[in-house]
Formats: C-alpha cells, sequence, structure tokens
C-alpha cells in the first residue's frame, strides 16, 4: 500500500510584531508553531505579502492566518487577494483559523463586514465568556464557561457572515470567536501570545494608552497566564491531522 505523506499545515504569515520583541522572542510564525505541539504535519510559513503563492485547498492539511498591525478596512491588494483564497477554503471544508487581524479578514471575505471597533484598543488579558453554541464546537468545546485570553486590536469582525456561529464574546468584544461551516474559525484573541509578550505589547503602546487615557501600568498588572486559550492551537492541529488523514486514506 502507497505511503502516503502528510500535507502541510500552512501559517499564512500577514504581519510582524514589534522589531525589538522579535528580537527577543522570535515573529508570529514561530510563536505559532510552538503552540501547534507535536504535529505530525510538516509546517510551512507563506507570506502572500511578498509574492508567496497561496495553495490550493486540496494541497494542505489547513491553514492559520496571523495576526498583522495592518487594518482589513484598507483593503490592500494581499489582503483582499487572501481574503478569497480563505473564501475557496472554506468552500472546500479545509480546516482554517484566523487569527486577529485572520479572524477579521476572514469575517470579512465571507461576506461580513470588519472595521473599527466603536470602543476603539482593547488591550491585554481580559476575560472571554463561551456561548451555549462552544458546547458542541469542534474546536472550542469542554474550554472553561470563562476564560482568560491576551488581546490587542482596534479593529474587529462588526458583522459576521450569514450562517455564522458565534462562540465567545465579552462585554468590550461580542465577537472574541466565531465559527462559519464546520471547519473554520475566527478568533479575535491571541492563543499563540504568553505574558511576556503581552506585556511587551501593553510596554510598547504605552505612550498611546496613556494619550487615550488608559493606565498602562494597571494593564500590565492585570497580563496573567491564559492556559485555556493556549490549548487551541494544538487542538487546531488535531482538527488538520483528522481531515488530512481522511483525506489522503486509500479507498475501499
Amino acid at each position: 500500500m502507497e505511503n502516503i505523506p502528510p500535507r502541510p499545515l500552512a501559517i499564512i504569515k500577514v504581519g510582524e510584531t514589534f522589531d525589538a520583541l522579535r528580537e527577543q522572542r522570535g515573529d508570529f510564525e514561530h510563536w505559532m508553531a510552538a503552540g501547534l505541539g507535536d504535529t505530525r504535519l510538516p509546517v510551512v510559513v507563506l507570506d502572500p505579502r511578498r509574492g508567496d503563492q497561496l495553495p490550493s485547498p486540496t494541497e494542505i492539511s489547513g491553514a492559520i492566518v496571523t495576526g498583522s498591525h495592518a487594518m482589513v478596512s484598507h483593503r490592500e491588494p494581499w489582503s483582499e487577494a487572501t481574503g478569497a483564497w480563505l473564501a475557496q477554503l472554506v468552500a472546500h471544508g479545509t480546516p482554517t483559523l484566523g487569527i486577529c487581524f485572520g479572524h477579521q479578514l476572514l469575517a470579512d471575505a465571507l461576506g461580513g463586514e470588519a472595521g473599527d471597533h466603536p470602543g476603539g484598543l482593547e488591550i491585554g488579558t481580559v476575560e472571554v465568556e463561551l456561548r451555549p453554541e462552544a458546547a458542541a464546537d469542534a474546536l472550542m468545546h469542554d474550554l472553561p464557561a470563562r476564560f482568560e485570553a491576551h488581546v490587542v486590536h482596534r479593529q474587529s469582525a462588526l458583522r459576521l457572515p450569514e450562517g455564522a456561529v458565534r462562540l465567545a464574546g465579552n462585554a468590550f468584544e461580542p465577537t472574541q470567536a466565531f465559527r462559519v461551516g464546520e471547519n473554520a474559525w475566527g478568533l479575535q484573541f491571541h492563543p499563540e501570545f504568553d505574558a511576556e509578550i503581552m506585556r511587551g505589547y501593553v510596554d510598547h503602546l504605552a505612550d498611546a494608552l496613556r494619550a487615550e487615557g488608559s493606565d498602562p501600568a494597571a494593564l500590565r498588572e492585570r497580563v496573567a497566564a491564559t492556559a485555556a486559550a493556549a490549548q487551541l492551537l494544538g487542538r487546531f492541529a488535531r482538527i488538520a491531522e483528522e481531515h488530512d488523514a481522511l483525506a489522503t486514506a486509500p479507498p475501499g
């Protein structure tokens, strides 16, 4: 019997973290790859901003779209092209995970709307509450009803696509997580951040936060471990593995 190698899990890199933080801790794709844990899938990093070709839905086991300091509403050509590609993945049933910018892009590409959050910036460690719909969700099931997560965003998925299922939210951001179809998820929060990375964001943005009337010291003090949220990258890797195993299984 032919031994078919697993198809890669693609990390779609659409942004970079701050230079100082990257020098110390690496970048988005490194944090995400670490969060996937011990997966049998090869992991590839593709950057549509530099012209990397995005693969056919049949060529990968799944895809994760990173965060970015760009804005979905700016409609940059690489962003629009990546959104159109995400719609193809969803139509094919390929496991797809959008994080922060990726979350907003996924919603926008499928007929929802991304734009500036009316409340401005949400940053730090916040409490997220699961909705009842999460109980039967392949990614979010069995998480605590309320859990801590790291966030930093000015834009939001203001309107979800038709048929999307809202899975989690909080008082500031009603859509911290959603699913569309059976295999595509958006997470407004950052499961790939740890407490050190989150503090790095608060420190880097401290002057802007003070100018907006926030207290960076209090936000920094509030930063905590987010063990429940951190599970989600590994869970997504298992979903992609299962999808790959079914797709590459011999007939009969």
